[in-house]
Order: structure tokens, then C-alpha cells, then sequence
């Protein structure tokens, strides 16, 4: 009887080139890069142009070496995995720039703070994400459906992107109505001020929270959203965990500097929600054909080549369909 009932669960190994030395080497990197923008941040400064470009030229730098180690130690596949997934993150990482930017603004938060907070939304996106990678890792193991559901998980995120962007949807946060915000309050009294770097000062001889608490609270909030789509999406670049990893790991350090160097550009990324409705919907489709190509083998499936040129080009168009479209007010501004 037991022969007649459908397979619900997969015995296929996972492929990884991740040894333990180089999962090891990993995350020891990521960690030390942490500790040391902790400590850069630890004396609150505004962030110059010079120090915001130098440092996102280091982050830039750091992933593209990796890869060309990645393609010289492990071949062509595993390159192009890598610098895809890597496209991929950190355009998903520029619309967590763009939420941050309304968080930051709505909190009223300090220039000097900033890179302070975003430095704990990247560490609690790491953290989450690094959950949610091992979540799928172990799904794809088990569950022969698992691309199925992270290809429907990617097609519903781009239709809900999409009809916000069509809609043209309020942006502006209300910090009242978030619910981080609501349940830190409820267990907690918040000070009016900020505080320089403290998370809580002792007022009249209780505890309180500082502004500064509520936004790195509402911040990691949003990083548990991103993680739902970005997790799946980069899956459906590579199986191989250990790339996932690499990828949201390299895509995510250096957004802090990388903000202050597009926060003037953000507002004109009009379109970049279009596009990454497109490519969010596109890699759905490459995730719902790869799981119907194990079922019937005579579907085709879309190479990762094709996925990391379609990325591109999307990316581009939007990114320069955006800049036409706000030609106008950026020279009404400029005068």
C-alpha cells in the first residue's frame, strides 16, 4: 500500500562546495567586518562622501575577489552562481535601503546615528537571513515541493510589488500604527530624546528605552519581511547553501556605506520597484520550472547565465527609465 502513496519528501543531497574551513573562513570575515564597523561607529559622526565611497568600493571589491576565488578554485558554474546571487542581493538590498531611509526620517534620527542604526539592521539581516538559509537548505532536502513553494512565495511578493507600485501607495511610515513599535511600548517607557548610541537610560529611577531602541526594533522588523522574499530568490539562482550565504553575507555589509553614498539618488530610483517585481517574478518562474522539470523532465529550465543577464538588464532599464522620469524636478531642485 505504502508503494502507491505519493512521495511527499526527497532523499537528494544538497551539493555544496561549503568545506567546514571555508564555511569557517566565512563567517570569521563577516564577523571581524562587523566588529570592526561597530567599533568605526562606536563615536557617533556624520559620514562624509569621501568615507561613504571608500568604504563602498572596499565592499564592492571584497565580493568580486571572492568570485574570481570562487571561479578559479571551482569552476565557471560556480562563478556565475555566485556573481548572480550576488546581482540579485543587492538589488533586493536597495529597496531595504529605501525603507530604511523612511525609517530613519520618520524617527527623526540623528545624521550622526544613522550609520548606527543601519549597522544593527544589517546585523539583524544577517542573522535572520542566516535562519531562514538554513530553513531552506533543510527544505530542499526533504521536501520535493520546496521550489514549487519558494517559486509561489516569489510570484505572489512581485504581484503584491507590482499593484503597490501601480497604485502608487503611500511610502510615508506611521510609527504610531507599526506593531514593533505599539508592543515595545506596552512593556516599556520611551524617553523623548535621543541619547547619543544608548539603547536605555535610567530616568527618575526606572529604566527607559530611547528613541533610538524603537527604530533599531522597527528595523529589524522589516529585515524579517526581506528575508521571506530575498531567501527564496537566491535560491533560485543556486541550491548551494554555502553561496547563499556568501551572497547575502557580501550583499548586506556594506549597505551602511553604501547609503549615504545613494541616499540622494534613492528618491529618484522611481521605477526600481518595477523592476524588482520583474525579476522576483522571473526567478517564481525559474523555481516553479525547475520543480516541474523534476516531475517531467521534457519542461525546460531557464540556466543561471540567462537569469544573471535578465537581472542586468532590468536593473539597468529601470535605473535609467527612473532618471528620465525625474529629469524634470532634479533640475527644478538644482535651481
Amino acid at each position: 500500500m505504502t508503494a502507491d502513496l505519493p512521495m511527499l519528501a526527497s532523499t537528494t543531497a544538497i551539493d555544496t562546495i561549503g568545506t567546514p574551513w571555508l564555511w569557517a573562513g566565512s563567517i570569521g570575515v563577516v564577523l571581524a567586518l562587523l566588529v570592526l564597523d561597530f567599533a568605526m561607529t562606536r563615536r557617533p559622526h556624520e559620514v562624509s562622501m569621501r568615507e561613504a565611497i571608500g568604504w563602498t568600493v572596499f565592499y564592492i571589491a571584497l565580493p568580486v575577489v571572492f568570485g574570481v576565488f570562487l571561479w578559479a578554485r571551482h569552476g565557471s558554474t560556480t562563478g556565475v552562481e555566485f556573481f548572480t546571487g550576488y546581482l540579485l542581493e543587492k538589488s533586493l538590498s536597495v529597496d531595504n535601503l529605501f525603507v530604511f531611509m523612511l525609517l530613519l526620517s520618520a524617527f527623526a534620527v540623528p545624521a550622526a546615528l544613522a550609520q548606527r542604526v543601519l549597522l544593527y539592521g544589517i546585523a539583524g539581516a544577517l542573522v535572520l537571513r542566516g535562519i531562514f538559509i538554513a530553513l531552506g537548505a533543510a527544505a530542499l532536502a526533504t521536501l520535493d515541493w520546496a521550489f514549487l513553494l519558494f517559486g509561489a512565495i516569489l510570484l505572489v511578493t512581485a504581484v503584491k510589488l507590482l499593484a503597490d507600485s501601480v497604485q502608487g501607495h503611500d511610502s510615508a511610515v506611521d510609527i504610531s500604527s507599526m506593531k514593533s513599535v505599539q508592543l515595545v511600548r506596552k512593556f516599556m517607557p520611551v524617553t523623548e530624546d535621543y541619547h547619543g548610541t544608548r539603547m536605555t537610560v535610567v530616568q527618575a529611577g526606572k529604566r527607559a528605552l530611547t528613541p533610538l531602541a524603537l527604530v533599531v526594533t522597527a528595523v529589524m522588523a522589516t529585515d524579517l519581511v526581506f528575508a521571506v522574499d530575498s531567501v527564496p530568490a537566491v535560491y533560485g539562482v543556486t541550491s548551494d547553501p554555502f553561496l547563499v550565504f556568501a551572497t547575502n553575507a557580501f550583499a548586506l555589509l556594506g549597505l551602511r556605506a553604501l547609503y549615504f553614498v545613494l541616499h540622494a539618488a534613492l528618491s529618484r530610483l522611481v521605477h526600481l520597484a518595477y523592476g524588482l517585481a520583474i525579476i522576483l517574478a522571473f526567478i517564481g518562474v525559474k523555481l516553479v520550472l525547475h520543480w516541474a522539470h523534476g516531475v517531467w523532465s521534457g519542461v525546460p529550465t531557464i540556466p543561471t547565465a540567462a537569469s544573471l543577464v535578465v537581472i542586468v538588464v532590468v536593473l539597468a532599464t529601470v535605473t535609467l527609465t527612473s532618471l528620465r522620469a525625474t529629469r524634470d524636478q532634479q533640475t527644478v531642485d538644482a535651481s
